[in-house]
């Protein structure tokens, strides 16, 4: 057969759709893998603090939920290789068993996020792809002799790992449209911020955004203060919609509540002690000048945070825009402008929270995509 396929990135999406589309041709022998780097799967050793939290168990009505900007893009994929067969996937295919931890997030079970890196490129090897290591693709005419190309290049997230936006270039070259890209689940750093917050760990707080004086969104969970500011956990979930507005020359505002089980009303009469830790105590002080008894519960209940800047692609988890939905068949991940053309992973205008949804994404667009294109050099004439 003369059909051929070129996977531009050997990202995890890139490592699926590559998997898929040789065990659906019988073998790897047709497909070409590029990738800019040394080994594959550079971003999944950082991933999940090095743990790689591979995907989130909830099922779709609790999933679809935590996918940004249209959950139904994903849903065809999601069913064709969902999070329960993304598990039998890693367990019986690879060898990797997997563990379910707080938050039904599903780690390899040796929490150590290179396990599944080298299991998926061995998976690669032994169907026998031809990976091109070290290797970058810098326009579409230089695939003119593939039949078929998936471009799975990523973002712009943590470029030390490659991730460029070269897939955004490669994709308007076919004509497609480039959803404006911005920093998401990034640090968001306050205006005069105390640096003694940095280094605390705040459990079972709520966050309230609010954009232009007005509230968008609200979580309740756990984040950190760091050198950077608000991070991780419920403030990477606010941090989407913050950078966005942020970059639209909007005010945007985090109000942090101490005590979100407790009323105002149930607060009144405690002291300060009992309702903050005591590393917190200077901190919260400081931010609240002509502090008294008949104030303080609604200074706990309202500790405001003006937000005026955030870190970029180089710490940000993941990089929300890309290809525009619109052009992307949902049932294929095919091009609607050019024939042979697929699209997996974070390179497509879809992302999700923290907690193993982005990694999800990754697997079923790349799941989709290889099966996809395999299906599309099959029906070529021979």
């Amino acid at each position: 057969m003369h059909a051929s396929l070129a996977i531009v990135g050997g990202g995890p999406a890139g490592m699926m759709a590559a998997i898929r589309a040789a065990e659906a041709l019988g073998g790897g022998g047709r497909i070409i893998l590029f990738d800019k780097n040394e080994r594959l799967g550079r971003k999944i050793y950082l991933t999940g603090k090095g743990r790689c939290n591979l995907t989130n168990l909830r099922p779709w009505e609790e999933f679809a939920p935590h996918i940004h900007p249209n959950q139904r893009f994903l849903r065809q994929a999601f069913r064709a290789f969902s999070n329960e067969a993304l598990i039998r996937f890693f367990e019986q295919d690879l060898g990797v068993p997997t563990v379910t931890l707080q938050g039904r997030r599903v780690y390899p079970a040796s929490l150590v996020a290179g396990d599944v890196a080298r299991a998926l490129e061995r998976r690669v090897r032994e169907l026998g792809v031809d990976i091109r290591y070290r290797t970058s693709v810098g326009s579409l005419s230089e695939l003119d002799g593939f039949d078929a190309v998936i471009i799975a290049t990523g973002g712009k997230s943590y470029p030390v790992t490659g991730s460029t936006g070269d897939g955004y270039r490669l994709a308007a070259e076919a004509g497609h449209t480039i959803t404006p890209t911005f920093p998401s689940e990034t640090a968001l750093h306050p205006r005069n911020y105390d640096p003694e917050l940095s280094g605390l760990e705040m459990k079972k707080v709520g966050l309230h955004l609010y954009v232009d004086r007005t509230l968008v969104e609200s979580e309740q969970g756990d984040f950190n203060f760091t050198g950077d500011g608000l991070e991780s956990g419920i403030a990477y979930h606010l941090s989407r919609r913050a950078v966005w507005a942020l970059t639209n020359g909007q005010q945007v505002d985090i109000v942090l509540d101490l005590k979100p089980a407790l009323t105002e009303e149930q607060l009144q009469g405690r002291p300060l002690r009992s309702m903050l830790p005591k590393a917190l105590a200077a901190p919260f002080l400081r931010a609240h000048p002509g502090l008294a008894a008949s104030n303080l519960p609604a200074a706990v209940k309202s500790w405001k945070f003006p937000i005026d800047d955030y870190k970029g692609y180089d710490r940000a988890v993941v990089t929300a825009g890309g290809v525009s939905l619109q052009e992307i068949v949902p049932k294929t991940m095919a091009s609607r402008l050019r024939p042979g053309l697929f699209f997996c992973g974070e390179v497509l205008d879809l992302d999700g929270d923290t907690g193993g949804y982005n990694l999800q994404i990754a697997f079923s667009t790349g799941a989709l995509a290889g099966n996809s294109a395999a299906a599309y050099l099959l029906s070529l004439p021979r």
